[in-house]
């Protein structure tokens, strides 16, 4: 299963989150020790105007309505915003509504400083009335704090209200309690907070968009040419100028791949060359031992054959380096030509597995535009791998189709395969499985190989998969 991949857009953009909800944390952390902050201060904005003017609308109802009916109005306003009201006196006593003990602090806060007014009211009606004094411009006292056991928030505002307590007239202050911050939006509005929010991060987020971007195409430039490095490709190079520990990055990959591509041409030169040298002397003990087979005793002989075997055996060896390292400078010397797939696999068969049983399915009118050598020996390769190890276990089933400006040539066996360590493995110069480390069955090692470097001096690729229940299927695209 793959892991989710984290891409260093997503990465920063979490950090920077991150970074500023502890900065935001870290702020009001040090402001609240420093200068005693409390909740009051969210009524000195949009929170204490809807706490003023609902609390003018409740005194107009309620200066409209006899006391008797306080306590429904209050549950009808209650019910309306999710909370609870209450009225209390100066002395902190709970007169209509809430009647639970109240936290001394905020028994505190609800002793107002006005005092009853002490004097008997002039006679009044049977039905008791309350008395509402008009000050228009005169802000009134207010406070928000959270406690109780368990704890509640805690909002409050003196109004200009007064409750008739026989003929006395006490001040009244409305108090509202709600479980959580916001009370449905009348004690704290989150979503102004948010939009702050959002709207800091979207320019944040603008704000880094071409430090993040130049970073990101960089390290992809990077990127690629780390994999076309990898893949053998030295000539690849890392575009950019940039002035900073990216840029002198990409100045050391290039500087390494230039190095590479020296070495590595340098050695397959040496390879070729000494290759090619071998030829001669090879070719000269060949024809020395000829002669001297025949002027052997009958007992000289075995051992004369098994000396021309052992010849035999290094020429051929000679002939595969030779191979190898000719297939990598193919570009240099030919020129892609259209290739009938389907005639060109029928040579290779009469040529490399003649007699045996080869099953093949390919459109005649498949035509590809490639490097016909390169193209010719790597196919070779590949049906006399199958045909040396797979050809008496089964068939050998050879297809191709086209797509999307691709060929897909395919060659299955039902041989014993090889083991499944092996297969990231066996295009590897000189690499062989344990099945064919035998010189009677396997080969130098450099079969596959040629392949590879003959393909992708096609511009193409190569790969192998273990077949089911048995068999190896190598499939070239080119």
């Amino acid at each position: 299963m793959n892991r989710f991949r984290w891409p260093i857009y997503l990465k920063m953009l979490l950090l920077f989150s991150v970074n500023l909800l502890l900065l935001v944390g870290l702020v009001y952390g040090f402001m609240r020790e420093q200068f005693r902050l409390q909740l009051d201060w969210m009524l000195a904005g949009p929170s204490g105007e809807r706490i003023e003017r609902l609390a003018e609308t409740l005194s107009d109802e309620l200066g409209r309505n006899p006391q008797e009916e306080w306590a429904a109005v209050l549950r009808r306003y209650g019910k309306a915003h999710g909370i609870t009201f209450a009225l209390f006196g100066s002395d902190g006593r709970s007169l209509v509504g809430e009647s639970d003990k109240i936290p001394r602090e905020v028994l505190i806060k609800l002793i107002d400083k006005r005092s009853p007014t002490g004097k008997l009211r002039p006679p009044h009606p049977p039905r008791l009335e309350a008395r509402v004094e008009t000050l228009p411009n005169q802000p009134k006292p207010r406070f928000m704090l959270r406690g109780g056991d368990p704890a509640r928030y805690w909002a409050g505002i003196h109004l200009n209200l007064f409750f008739l307590e026989g003929r006395v007239s006490i001040p009244l202050t409305l108090v509202m309690i709600s479980n959580t911050l916001t009370a449905g939006g009348l004690f704290f509005d989150p979503w102004p907070w948010l939009g702050l929010g959002g709207a800091a991060l979207l320019v944040s987020v603008l704000v880094w968009i071409p430090f993040v971007t130049g970073m990101t195409r960089s390290i992809g430039r990077l990127n690629i040419a780390a994999r076309g490095i990898a893949h053998g490709r030295f000539e690849e190079r890392v575009l950019g100028k940039r002035r900073d520990e990216l840029g002198e990055l990409a100045t050391s990959v290039n500087r390494m791949a230039g190095q590479l591509g020296d070495y590595v041409a340098q050695q397959q030169r040496i390879t070729r060359d000494v290759a090619h040298e071998l030829c001669s002397p090879i070719a000269r003990m060949q024809m020395a031992l000829g002669v001297i087979d025949q002027r052997a005793t009958p007992d000289q002989a075995s051992y004369l054959r098994k000396l021309d075997h052992e010849l035999q055996h290094m020429s051929r060896l000679v002939a595969q380096v030779l191979a190898f390292s000719k297939a990598g400078t193919l570009p240099e010397h030919e020129e892609p030509v259209e290739i009938r797939v389907r005639e060109l696999v029928d040579r290779v068969i009469t040529r490399e597995a003649a007699g045996l049983d080869v099953r093949i399915n390919i459109p005649l009118d498949l035509v590809v535009c490639t490097l016909l050598e390169a193209l010719d020996r790597a196919l070779g390769n590949v049906v006399r791998n199958a045909a040396r190890y797979a050809g008496q276990a089964g068939a050998i089933q050879i297809s191709a189709v086209g797509g999307e400006g691709r060929v897909f040539i395919r060659v299955a066996d039902e041989g014993p395969g090889v083991p499944l360590e092996a297969i990231s493995r066996l295009f590897e110069p000189f690499y062989r499985p344990e099945l064919a480390r035998g010189r009677g069955t396997g080969g130098s090692g450099l079969g596959l190989a040629i392949v590879k470097r003959s393909v992708e001096a096609c511009g193409g690729s190569v790969s192998a998969r273990l077949r089911e229940p048995r068999g190896l299927e190598v499939e070239l695209v080119i």
